[in-house]
């Protein structure tokens, strides 16, 4: 591909995107100070039986590292619950310590769906009592390789077991090398790092998700079935609850909104690996992703480009004592990928899209398991009921600029 297709890939990739966030965003809202309880509007808690799990483990003692937009420490679900963090985006204040700084909103939904206390009403997150430590890396517009290639290495130096990155974008042949680098220092440093698959419906590899021993996080809808927007792909690790999510919304954060993506899907895993490290804090990065593939919910062949490994079942773990942590020292993930024979249909290379639209491929896919992707999820395993959550929806429209590169997942 020539440098010109390749930036003129990029840009158009960036905007679809945007845009197909935008679409896939569900509102409603409720004042804080007439808010019902959103813990009953958080449908994937009682499927994942988190009543249960939390009097085992609550994700006491483990740091998760978000790399996002920021994290405003001032809303009552992380209040005592953020660390201090580190800015590597904003050129108008520089490098430096950044404080309760999130201007859109997405990296503060991310840490409530990871750690919110669910105080006075608010979202609790799958991980309570685990720590967050804010790491800013771009806005809603904006996915910068280079500040969160950095967020990497400083969270991994500052404590934090998992790193979540609920954000993705292209990346060229240089620019994978530096990922690789940067996800290898993190995995000596003993993290596990999750992030999303992106957005768009499509067989499209975003980073740093695509990135060998990344764990590439794809989303499920209500009924545990793969959502229509969740990207896939050969990459593809795990699947977890990717909508109708509550969280606090964009322009005000007295209210609450739903939303939907792979964003919240990876926070979602990322919390419950913090929850399942908590019950074995003896236990390496290897160790607690090798039980969260072996326990994880599948229909059809494994591993899938829709949903990887499965759905995440802390349940089987934490509640049941299934999944056999095995060597500590052996990312499981690599040595599947390893072992595995990759095909053009199955293993695209970075520069490949494989569509050109907002509604999905513009050719299915023709294995098999294609025809199954509807019915591809792992909720269904569990036994347990699961109806969605009634929301009166509201699709805001905005107008995103298309001088960027990259995108938000």
């Amino acid at each position: 591909m020539s440098p010109l297709a390749r930036v003129l890939r990029r840009r158009a990739v960036g905007l679809l995107g945007a845009m197909t966030a935008v679409v896939a965003t569900w509102t409603v809202a409720a004042p804080a100070a007439q808010a019902e309880d959103m813990r009953g509007r958080q449908w994937y808690l009682d499927a994942m039986r988190a009543d249960e799990l939390w009097k085992v483990a609550t994700g006491k003692g483990v740091t998760v590292a978000v790399l996002d937009s920021g994290v405003d420490s001032t809303v009552s679900e992380l209040r005592g619950k953020v660390l201090p963090g580190y800015n590597f985006y904003d050129a108008a204040e520089g490098p430096g310590r950044i404080d309760n700084r999130d201007d859109d909103r997405h990296g503060t939904n991310m840490a409530i769906a990871i750690a919110g206390s669910g105080v006075n009403g608010g979202v609790k997150g799958i991980a309570p009592d685990a720590k967050i430590l804010p790491v800013r890396t771009g806005d809603f517009a904006f996915f910068g390789n280079g500040a969160t290639l950095k967020g990497i290495r400083y969270a991994a130096d500052n404590g934090a077991r998992v790193i979540n990155i609920s954000q993705g974008g292209p990346a060229d042949e240089a620019e994978d090398r530096e990922w690789l680098a940067a996800v290898e220092y993190a995995q000596k440093k003993g993290a596990l790092i999750f992030a999303a698959s992106g957005n768009e419906g499509l067989d499209l590899r975003a980073y740093p998700a695509a990135i060998p021993g990344v764990v590439a996080v794809g989303a499920l809808d209500t009924k545990g079935k793969v959502a229509k927007f969740s990207n896939y792909g050969s990459h593809l690790a795990l699947a977890a609850p990717g909508v109708e999510l509550p969280g606090r919304c964009t322009n005000d954060k007295t209210k609450y909104c739903s939303f939907q993506g792979t964003s919240g899907a990876s926070a979602i895993a990322s919390g419950t690996a913090a929850l399942i490290w908590s019950a074995h804090p003896d236990w390496t990065a290897n160790q607690v992703l090798r039980v969260m593939m072996e326990t994880a919910g599948h229909v059809g062949e494994v591993p899938s480009k829709y949903i990887g490994y499965g759905s995440i079942r802390p349940a089987q773990i934490l509640l049941e004592g299934k999944g056999d942590p095995g060597d500590p020292n052996v990312n499981p993930l690599l040595a599947a990928q390893r072992s595995q024979s990759p095909t053009p249909q199955t293993s695209p290379s970075p520069d490949s899209t494989g569509a050109s639209g907002t509604n999905g491929p513009t050719q299915e896919p023709k294995q098999p398991e294609s025809a199954a992707r509807p019915d591809e999820g792992g909720f269904p395993l569990w036994g347990i009921a699961v109806s969605a959550v009634a929301v009166v929806a509201v699709i805001g429209v905005v107008v995103v600029a298309a001088g960027r590169r990259n995108r938000r997942a």
